[in-house]
Protein backbone atom coordinates (compact mmCIF):
# COMPACT_ATOMS: atom_id res chain seq x y z
CA UNK A 1 0.00 0.00 0.00
CA UNK A 2 0.86 3.28 -1.24
CA UNK A 3 -0.64 6.73 0.76
CA UNK A 4 -0.53 9.24 -2.25
CA UNK A 5 -1.27 12.92 -1.36
CA UNK A 6 -1.86 15.55 -4.09
CA UNK A 7 -2.75 19.09 -4.18
CA UNK A 8 -4.86 19.54 -7.45
CA UNK A 9 -6.54 22.60 -8.57
CA UNK A 10 -10.21 21.98 -10.16
CA UNK A 11 -13.07 24.58 -11.37
CA UNK A 12 -16.11 24.74 -10.05
CA UNK A 13 -15.53 25.81 -6.59
CA UNK A 14 -17.47 28.97 -5.64
CA UNK A 15 -18.51 28.94 -2.30
CA UNK A 16 -18.93 27.19 0.47
CA UNK A 17 -21.63 25.05 -0.89
CA UNK A 18 -19.34 24.21 -3.39
CA UNK A 19 -17.27 22.52 -1.27
CA UNK A 20 -20.10 20.61 0.74
CA UNK A 21 -20.88 19.22 -2.64
CA UNK A 22 -17.30 18.17 -3.49
CA UNK A 23 -16.95 16.04 -0.22
CA UNK A 24 -20.68 14.70 -0.99
CA UNK A 25 -19.09 13.91 -4.91
CA UNK A 26 -16.52 11.82 -2.85
CA UNK A 27 -18.31 10.54 -0.08
CA UNK A 28 -17.52 6.77 -0.01
CA UNK A 29 -14.69 6.29 -2.72
CA UNK A 30 -13.06 3.60 -1.77
CA UNK A 31 -9.47 4.02 -1.26
CA UNK A 32 -9.89 7.84 -0.42
CA UNK A 33 -8.37 8.21 3.12
CA UNK A 34 -9.01 12.38 2.53
CA UNK A 35 -9.90 14.84 1.18
CA UNK A 36 -10.05 18.94 1.82
CA UNK A 37 -10.81 21.72 -0.33
CA UNK A 38 -10.28 25.85 -0.33
CA UNK A 39 -12.88 28.29 -1.59
CA UNK A 40 -9.41 29.01 -3.88
CA UNK A 41 -10.25 25.68 -5.56
CA UNK A 42 -7.17 23.74 -4.22
CA UNK A 43 -7.98 20.16 -3.49
CA UNK A 44 -6.09 17.88 -1.65
CA UNK A 45 -6.52 14.21 -2.48
CA UNK A 46 -5.14 11.69 0.04
CA UNK A 47 -5.62 8.00 -0.93
CA UNK A 48 -4.22 4.78 -1.21
CA UNK A 49 -3.12 3.99 -5.08
CA UNK A 50 -3.47 -0.22 -4.55
CA UNK A 51 -7.18 0.70 -4.37
CA UNK A 52 -8.15 3.61 -6.57
CA UNK A 53 -6.34 5.98 -9.09
CA UNK A 54 -6.30 9.63 -9.58
CA UNK A 55 -8.17 9.30 -12.78
CA UNK A 56 -11.14 7.41 -10.99
CA UNK A 57 -10.90 10.39 -8.18
CA UNK A 58 -10.63 12.97 -11.25
CA UNK A 59 -14.05 11.18 -12.71
CA UNK A 60 -15.98 10.95 -10.31
CA UNK A 61 -14.96 15.13 -9.72
CA UNK A 62 -15.96 15.50 -13.38
CA UNK A 63 -19.49 13.85 -12.55
CA UNK A 64 -19.82 16.40 -9.97
CA UNK A 65 -18.96 19.31 -11.88
CA UNK A 66 -15.80 19.61 -10.93
CA UNK A 67 -12.91 19.50 -13.63
CA UNK A 68 -9.06 19.67 -13.51
CA UNK A 69 -7.12 23.05 -14.08
CA UNK A 70 -3.75 23.31 -15.60
CA UNK A 71 -1.06 23.94 -13.11
CA UNK A 72 0.14 27.50 -13.26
Amino acid sequence: MTTVRETIRVSGIRCERCVLRLGKVLEGHDGLEQASATLMGEVTLVYDDARTTRAALLGDMARGGFREQPAY
